[in-house]
């Protein structure tokens, strides 16, 4: 866990019965097992960036039995395509992207050894499955929010596929980056809990 103790630039008032950590990356697996869906958190560390077009690259390589260009055992990928950066800053807009444009690219790189992903948006059930299988973590990143996030990112280096443009694989560094756990390796689902929740609150008010 991280030992930073700087306010964060993002930050939302918490319920009471929710966990909150500020976390050091990469995540060892006594972290990752002490996460819960619905915990807020704030990532400190190296993180890949990659979308649609790299996940399917290494997903091929993959199956062609090649190595990865990047080593994803124990590391976490931002699904995000972050724009060109301004003039003196490290990074673009750098909202989060659907996640499940990557589910059919996630089962094979869980099994390569990744340990987390941060998007938006739910998850198919195979790929939950798969996050409990492989003792991995899906965090959600704040929708609408971009150019805040990428206040929270201090480093940006094309690392692989640079031919991909904003679609290349990247270097991150984060800092305080908010998130909340969505699935974790317990089976817990933040999003389904939620529908759940607003479902028996709409039966009784009807």
């Amino acid at each position: 866990m991280s030992s930073r103790t700087s306010s964060p630039l993002i930050s939302w008032p918490k319920p009471s019965a929710v966990a909150e950590h500020r976390l050091q990356l990469p995540l060892s697996d006594k972290t990752i097992g002490e996460l819960r869906a619905g915990d807020y958190v704030y990532l400190t560390g190296p993180v890949f960036a990659a979308r649609d077009a790299a996940h399917q690259r290494m997903v091929e390589a993959l199956a062609r039995g090649d190595r990865l260009p990047v080593d994803l055992r124990g590391q976490v990928i931002y699904y995000v395509g972050p724009t060109p950066a301004k003039p003196g800053a490290v990074i673009g807009s750098a909202g989060p992207t659907t996640a499940a444009r990557m589910d059919a690219y996630t089962i094979p790189l869980l099994e390569a050894g990744l340990k987390g992903a941060i998007g938006k948006g739910g998850r198919g059930m195979e790929v939950r499955e798969g996050f409990v299988k492989h003792r991995a973590v899906y965090f959600l990143a704040v929708g609408g929010a971009a150019a805040l996030l990428s206040k929270h990112i201090v480093r940006s280096d094309v690392v692989a596929y640079e031919e991909l443009g904003m679609e290349a694989i990247r270097l991150l560094e984060f800092e305080e980056f908010p998130a909340v756990v969505c699935n974790d390796i317990h089976g817990g689902d933040a999003l389904e809990t939620g529908k759940a929740k607003w479902r028996r609150e709409a039966t009784k008010s009807t």
